[in-house]
C-alpha cells in the first residue's frame, strides 16, 4: 500500500548510508515525502553538528532523483507538522528515534487525529559490524559508507 504523505525527520549530520536507507524506505511506501531537518539551534543539542544549510544541501542533492515528490523543511522543535497535520499518514524512523514516533501518535490521539503508521528501519552496519552513525563519523572512526578509518 502506498501512503499519501509520509514524514521523515532528523539531523542528517554527515549524511550517510543509514540516512539513505531511511529516505529510500519513505519513497518506497509514500507518494509524497515531508523531510524535516533539525535547525542549528534545535539540532545543536546533539553536539558539534554541521550547519543546517550544509545538511539541507546534501539532502537536496540526494533527493533530486525523486523529482518533486518531497518537501524539505527546517525543524525548530521535535515533532514538526506531524502532530497537527491530519494529511500525514505514515512516518519512517530509525530504531533510535522510534520512541519519538510513538510520542507523536500520543499527541495526535489527544487531538483526535488518526495515528501515523510507523515504519522502523534497522541499522546500516559499518565494516566492523557496528551501526553507521553521524557520531562515529564525527569522531573519525568510520566514513559515510561505513569504512573503518581507525
Amino acid at each position: 500500500m502506498k501512503y499519501k504523505n509520509v514524514a521523515v525527520g532528523g539531523t542528517f549530520d554527515h549524511f550517510h548510508r543509514g540516512h539513505e536507507k531511511l529516505l529510500n524506505k519513505a519513497f518506497e511506501i509514500g507518494n509524497y515525502i515531508m523531510v524535516g531537518v533539525t535547525s542549528n539551534e534545535f539540532g545543536g543539542k546533539k553536539g558539534n553538528i554541521e550547519p543546517c544549510s550544509k545538511r539541507m544541501f546534501e539532502l537536496e542533492e540526494f533527493l533530486q532523483k525523486f523529482n518533486s515528490r518531497y518537501t524539505l523543511k527546517r525543524l525548530e522543535e521535535p515533532y514538526g507538522p506531524t502532530v497537527h497535520d491530519p494529511e500525514i499518514d505514515a512516518i519512517v524512523v530509525s530504531k533510535e528515534t522510534e520512541p519519538v514516533a510513538h510520542k507523536i501518535n500520543e499527541i495526535r490521539d489527544e487531538k483526535g487525529i488518526k495515528p501515523l503508521k510507523i515504519f522502523v528501519i534497522g541499522w546500516v552496519l559499518a565494516e566492523d559490524g557496528k551501526p553507521i552513525s553521524s557520531t562515529r563519523i564525527r569522531n573519525g572512526e568510520i566514513d559515510r559508507n561505513g569504512k573503518v578509518l581507525k
